[in-house]
Formats: C-alpha cells, structure tokens, sequence
C-alpha cells in the first residue's frame, strides 16, 4: 500500500486515531499495512500521521493528541524562550500532578506540576493549524527555574533571569507578583533581583 490510498482526509490532519481511520473506509488490515509500509508512522498507540507530514515534531504531536493540557517547560521553554543557551536532551513536559503519563515514542520527559499553579504562566504554541501546545511564558520559566534550582542548577536560573532582564519590556515587579504565587521561590528571586538590578 502507498500513501496515495490514505484518505485525501487523513493526509491533512497532524494525527489521527485509529477510529479516524475506519472512519474513513480503512479495515483494521488496511491500516496496520499502511504502518508497516510506512506510508504512516504511529506516534503512539492508536495515533498515526501520514509518512510525508511536514508538522512539527510527532513526540510533540503525540503528547497533544495523547493530553491536549500537557505543557512545554523547564529547559525546553526556556530553550524556545531564548532564555538558555542549553540545548536540551529531552523534550519537558508538565501535566498536573495526579495525571497518568502517557507513553509515547520519543524523548519526552513528564514532569509533575502542582495542580493548583499549573496553569499560571500557560500560552499557546502552534504546532500545527489548530493544533496548540501549552508553553509557560518567560516569567513562568524563571520561577521554575529558581523553584527547581536544585535540580535543574543555580546557573541555570541565573542565566534565565539576566538575559530576561536585557529584554525591552521586561518588568521585575510582574515577575515578583507571579513568583507570589509559589512561596519558596520568591525570596531566592527578589534576592537574585538586587543583585543583578
């Protein structure tokens, strides 16, 4: 089988299920053939792309058709940010804590984040027309930065925050309000911030 017997449909969509495909007149045969000719990919279970897609990365892809709330953070935000010069091995992901993480091929790496914080900070990356992953913004990415300083080091959030602050337009007063947010880190931040200011 080649691509040209995906339905014109399915060859438009970022992703589709596996019910998307009977759907559209493919038997279960017809669509494990097409996967195994490669005229689609599985970018996790029961979510395929068209071989020849051009959108973006499938584990990201894969991560928005598997938890369309999941988040882009840590050093991948900060990465897609500017914000770092660190090229990140993984792709990080937040999902709210308690949310089962799905299990997807590709380097993705979940964290879990506090359900009542998780969504300060959250904008809108397009992937795909009308396909959206969550990003933290820049202020959210230099409150975990210094939140998770243990873990993700103190150079890190230091850096993050400089080449903030050399931004036109970067406002420390809306950054301390939101870091109010999350108790343990404003102290670190407002001290990081009379040193560098």
């Amino acid at each position: 089988m080649a691509t040209s017997e995906l339905p014109e449909e399915l060859l438009q969509l970022p992703w589709f299920t596996y019910a998307d495909a009977m759907s559209h007149g493919l038997s279960k045969y017809a669509t494990y053939q097409l996967r195994d000719c490669g005229a689609i990919v599985q970018l996790a279970r029961g979510i395929y792309q068209a071989s020849e897609a051009s959108w973006a990365d499938p584990a990201l892809i894969a991560a928005v058709a598997r938890r369309p709330e999941s988040i882009l953070c840590l050093q991948s935000a900060l990465a897609r940010h500017d914000l770092t010069d660190a090229i990140p091995m993984m792709i990080d992901l937040a999902l709210p804590r308690g949310t089962r993480r799905p299990r997807i091929d590709g380097p993705i790496e979940w964290h879990s984040f506090d359900g009542a914080t998780f969504a300060i900070g959250r904008s809108a990356l397009e992937l795909a027309p009308g396909v959206n992953l969550g990003i933290y913004s820049p202020e959210r990415c230099i409150i975990d930065a210094f939140r998770l300083r243990g873990r993700e080091g103190h150079e890190t959030a230091n850096e993050a925050l400089k080449r903030w602050l050399r931004r036109p337009g970067s406002q420390p007063a809306t950054l301390l309000t939101m870091a109010q947010r999350f108790p343990r880190t404003e102290g670190p931040l407002r001290q990081a911030l009379e040193i560098l200011l």
